[in-house]
């Protein structure tokens, strides 16, 4: 049974280097990988993608050895963990505010004792039964994960109590939704003191936190104890080399008229 990437490197105290995809691309899969990646955020929470998709998109996460951290479109507890079943190494949660939603996740997506995931174990997360059922259990107690975001100014608030939560990995700042809701609810915080907050009480409890990130937030965010730090994604790559490319279609088309 594969080894999750990221959490080896929580557990060493090491950066996680994660990019985001939303759409099916195996290809982006390889070279996310070849390019030093350790894992992908696969965002299904803003983009649809089929089961037998999610399926088939699985072993090329396995091939070439990189995490794969499902953002869910829903809370349904057999939806969830099946992410797990079928090859996926994490989940990350979004909108968690309280430390009853985070525990009841724990409960969804662990086997006992640490939750109540329901048990197969014929499936890819192991080797399609070919593995002893304990062994099995305790590779998917220590070898998946749960992040859970914090985007809102309640979820800022119970940081503390959700970060002591046991079987919960670590606690990832949504600054967009955040910063909309901290606006709109005349909130005291500021996008900048939830962050701060967050990377004290993550010091505190031995947990992990990240952020998306720009390059010039990569190292001001590694500095305060960030691990997860996702930059890069499928969309962005795509519009960014399109904008290139029609700009040198421009400048050398415009040379010849002129």
């Amino acid at each position: 049974m594969r080894k999750s990437r990221t959490l080896a490197r929580l557990r060493s105290g090491e950066p996680v280097r994660i990019c985001s995809m939303g759409h099916f691309s195996a290809s982006y899969v390889a070279h996310a990988a070849r390019h030093g990646y350790d894992c992908i955020w696969l965002d299904l929470e803003h983009n649809a993608m089929s089961a037998d998709d999610f399926r088939g998109l699985m072993p090329s996460f396995h091939l070439y050895d990189i995490d794969c951290m499902v953002r869910p479109k829903t809370g349904e507890r057999t939806s969830l963990y099946r992410y797990l079943e079928d090859g996926a190494t994490g989940l990350m949660a979004p909108h968690v505010s309280t430390p009853e939603v985070a525990r009841e996740l724990v409960d969804i997506v662990k086997f006992p004792p640490l939750g109540d995931r329901g048990l197969c174990g014929a499936n890819m997360d192991s080797d399609y039964y070919g593995h002893k059922l304990d062994d099995y259990i305790d590779h998917a107690n220590q070898e998946t994960f749960l992040i859970v975001q914090l985007e809102t100014p309640l979820a800022i608030k119970n940081a503390e109590q959700i970060a002591e939560i046991e079987g919960l990995d670590g606690m990832f700042v949504g600054p967009a939704d955040l910063g909309i809701r901290i606006s709109q609810d005349k909130s005291p915080m500021s996008v900048e003191s939830a962050i701060d907050q967050v990377a004290k009480i993550a010091m505190k409890s031995g947990k992990a936190w990240g952020l998306p990130v720009s390059a010039d937030l990569i190292r001001p965010m590694r500095a305060k104890g960030a691990q997860l730090l996702a930059h890069g994604n499928d969309f962005l790559a795509m519009l960014q080399m399109l904008e290139k490319w029609s700009g040198e279609f421009d400048e050398a088309l415009s040379s010849i008229i002129d």
